[in-house]
């Protein structure tokens, strides 16, 4: 893929793309055009997802009214109550929450959010943004439903520096008030196939949706351009041993909800698949290339040997990606993330600095000739070697990350 081709592509998608939204649906079909230009067969596949309009958000300290957003789908209502902050939530910590509004350092997981409610929180505040940033952008939250499990109280997000002036005015009292109303929505996945001389295929996804203050170049419109890059240069070499099957999933941005709606439409096929390649963030101008193997360790020492041979750069560890490679190893389908991820005093996500201007068009060319020669390697082969056993090891990581189990501290 050319380096023109590369920027106009990321010119073309130089907006915001959150879950359900128009904005989402308009970039799909972007991508499924772009698909039909190599050749590929490409579908829009739908899935239903939650959203909601906030009609009002009020957070007030003292009197003192603080900007805020409400978390989409926490429900309505309002309430009044001493502040804690809690910088830890250990047992002895939550004690503390009783008939009290939350401050936390951290967002809303599921553990903590029942931990919580358990002892007694009435509600929950939450920030982001940095102090040392110009801006004072508030991201729009949600408490996703599978967090929730319908157990709802007000919550809203701030900006770090009203957080800082927050827990150092110490106020009596605390109050959020929250309107809004909550409907279905629908988000989609771009599906776009290569066949092979064989039944089986490899997989290869991306995300392609935003969070709402980011136009996501680096997160994940970059692994968008790899899966086209990669789509280029082995449709002039089909048909190759395995299929191709390219996956732009959406909605991952609230919980990976794209990856996990087509694994569970398309379950009884899953067995013919060998390998899922996930691209998550690619092509910044410096940070380091990683992977991130759910499946068998020699896989990971393979892409090791793989990358020395060819002075690329590596590292690579055996765990669970917080990505969409995680409902295919979940499924039993052997997965690995790619990705190249840059200092955070050089790129950072899911805030406003997300733009192309943090993508390098040559390291982009450079990411995808490597991850094109990979994915030939594995579909080309006599027979793809990885084997179909996921790990006990990365199981008991994937029943904590899909929270059927609590980590143990």
């Amino acid at each position: 893929m050319t380096q023109e081709k590369i920027r106009e592509i990321l010119d073309s998608t130089d907006y915001i793309r959150t879950s359900g939204s128009e904005e989402e649906k308009a970039a799909a079909v972007y991508l499924a055009e772009e698909c039909r230009k190599y050749g590929a067969q490409a579908v829009l596949e739908p899935f239903d997802v939650w959203t909601a309009e906030i009609r009002e958000a009020v957070l007030t300290a003292d009197g003192r009214e603080i900007p805020c957003k409400g978390y989409k789908l926490c429900g309505s209502g309002s309430v009044e109550a001493p502040l804690c902050y809690l910088p830890n939530t250990d047992p002895a910590s939550c004690a503390q929450a009783k008939g009290k509004i939350v401050l936390l350092d951290t967002g809303i997981t599921y553990w903590v959010y029942h931990d919580l409610l358990n002892a007694g929180a009435v509600g929950f505040i939450t920030y982001d943004g940095d102090i040392h940033f110009e801006d004072r952008d508030i991201d729009q939250k949600m408490l996703r439903p599978y967090v929730s499990l319908g157990k709802k109280v007000p919550c809203v997000n701030i900006n770090a520096k009203d957080a800082f002036e927050l827990v150092k005015s110490a106020p009596a009292s605390v109050s959020i008030r929250i309107e809004q109303e909550e409907t279905a929505g629908e988000s989609q996945n771009v599906v776009a196939e290569i066949p092979g001389k064989t039944d089986e295929w490899i997989v290869l996804t991306a995300h392609y949706d935003s969070t709402p203050l980011s136009h996501g170049a680096y997160d994940n419109m970059s692994g968008c351009v790899g899966l086209l890059g990669i789509m280029e240069a082995l449709a002039g070499k089909a048909p190759l041993r395995y299929g191709l099957r390219f996956v732009f999933c959406g909605s991952e941005e609230v919980g990976l909800l794209g990856s996990k709606a087509y694994t569970a439409a398309h379950e009884k096929e899953l067995g013919k698949a060998a390998l899922n390649i996930n691209l998550d963030m690619i092509g910044t101008y410096m940070g380091r290339f990683i992977t991130c193997v759910s499946a068998e360790d020699k896989l990971l020492h393979f892409i090791e040997y793989f990358c020395a041979l060819r002075g690329w750069g590596l590292y690579g560890r055996q765990d669970v990606y917080s990505s969409d490679s995680t409902p295919f190893a979940d499924h039993g389908v052997p997965a690995l993330s790619f990705a190249r991820i840059a200092p955070k005093s050089q790129a950072t996500i899911h805030n406003r600095y997300d733009t192309k201007t943090l993508l390098s068009e040559a390291q982009l060319a450079e990411d995808i000739g490597f991850l094109t020669d990979f994915t030939f390697a594995m579909a080309d082969a006599v027979k793809c070697p990885v084997s179909r056993e996921i790990p006990d090891s990365v199981k008991t990581k994937l029943d904590e990350y899909l929270l059927r189990k609590r980590r143990k501290e």
